[in-house]
């Protein structure tokens, strides 16, 4: 497995592989988290121009798909129920999604995120127990909870370098 910035010529299949996540988080008690449009294939092109937009391949095919930026993320400035296990800078992993019938793919991109910085967070919904799982089989620790800027709760995590 490979991990490239994805080009506009990958669209579809990402926009595909989101739908895939979609169906699989309803099918998972999760429908609210991204519901049946997120994220928009605007929003997806905005992080394929801003070089933000990752893929996992292998043979040719997309296994993953995952924004990823060392950027402070405005969301994050407000932890309630907990805190950060650092404020040193840090990078950060949104809208992952995993192609169909994939194993491993998802946490061979956050270890490929967390070697590129050694301080990432990330956060996910309290309903979606198999990122909770992912999360803390790739070493991420809860921190506490955070608030989107739609108003939306999340629980967020962190991992560092010790």
């Amino acid at each position: 497995m490979e991990i490239r910035k994805a080009t506009e010529e990958s669209l579809e299949e990402i926009l595909g592989i989101y739908s895939h996540a979609r169906k699989f988080m309803a099918e998972n008690g999760n429908a609210t988290q991204w519901g049946d449009t997120y994220p928009p294939p605007e929003r997806v092109k905005q992080d394929i121009e801003e070089g933000k937009c990752h893929i996992c391949v292998e043979n040719g095919r997309i296994l993953c798909v995952f924004y990823f930026a060392k950027e402070e993320d405005p969301t994050y400035t407000h932890i309630r129920d907990g805190r950060w296990l650092s404020e040193d800078p840090y990078a950060v992993v949104h809208r992952i999604a995993a192609a169909e019938g994939t194993k491993g793919a998802a946490a061979f991109c956050l270890d490929w995120a967390f070697g590129q910085t050694g301080n990432l967070r990330i956060d996910t919904h309290d309903n979606n127990r198999p990122m909770q799982g992912l999360l803390k089989k790739t070493g991420f620790q809860y921190c506490g909870r955070i608030t989107l800027a739609d108003g939306s709760p999340r629980i967020a995590f962190q991992k560092i370098k010790v």
